[in-house]
C-alpha cells in the first residue's frame, strides 16, 4: 500500500513540476508549484516526518508562494512578450544543458539500485519528539535565535521609520 501511495505521489510531483517549468502562464506555474509543494509534504508524511511536512506546508506553500503570487499579480506577468533570443544565448543554453546532463549521468553511474523499505514508526519525526528535543537539548540555541530574530525585527522597524526633521 505504501509503495502505491509513494508511486502516485512521485508521479504527481514530477508531473506538476514539469507543468510548472513548461507552462507559458506565470499564474499556472505558481499554482502547479504550490501543488508540487503539497505532494512533497506527502512524501514527508510517508517517511514519518510529520513535523517536517507541517513546516514545509506552512513555510513554502503558505508564505513563500503567497509572495510569488503577489509578485506575479503586481508585475502583471500574464502578458505574453516574446524576446528575441540571439544565437549566443542559445549556444550557452545548450552548453549548460549538456553539462547538467553529464553531471546527472556521472551521479547515476555511481548509484546502485536496491529495494527501499519505509522507516519504522519510532516517533523521531513526530511533533512531540521534535518539541521535546528542541526545548531540552537545544534550548539555548533556540533562545539565542529568538533574540536574534527579535533584534532583526527591531532593526527593520528602525530602518523603515522615517526621520522627523
Amino acid at each position: 500500500m505504501n509503495q502505491l501511495i509513494f508511486i502516485s505521489l512521485s508521479t504527481l510531483t514530477i508531473v506538476s513540476a514539469l507543468f510548472m517549468v513548461f507552462s507559458r502562464k506565470p499564474m499556472y506555474s505558481v499554482l502547479s508549484l504550490i501543488f508540487c509543494f503539497f505532494t512533497v509534504a506527502g512524501h514527508y508524511i510517508l517517511l514519518n516526518a510529520q513535523f517536517l511536512a507541517i513546516t514545509h506546508v506552512i513555510v513554502y506553500a503558505g508564505a513563500i508562494m503567497v509572495l510569488f503570487l503577489f509578485v506575479v499579480m503586481l508585475l502583471n506577468l500574464n502578458t505574453v512578450a516574446d524576446q528575441i533570443k540571439t544565437m549566443g544565448f542559445r549556444v550557452a543554453a545548450m552548453i549548460g544543458a549538456g553539462m547538467l546532463f553529464l553531471v546527472l549521468l556521472a551521479s547515476l553511474k555511481s548509484t546502485t539500485l536496491g529495494t527501499f523499505s519505509f522507516p519504522e514508526d519510532n516517533g523521531m519525526g513526530m511533533v512531540e519528539h521534535v518539541g521535546m528535543r528542541l526545548f531540552t537539548d537545544y534550548l539555548l540555541p533556540f533562545e539565542i535565535s529568538s533574540i536574534l530574530f527579535l533584534s532583526a525585527m527591531i532593526g527593520a522597524v528602525l530602518l523603515a521609520k522615517k526621520e522627523k526633521r
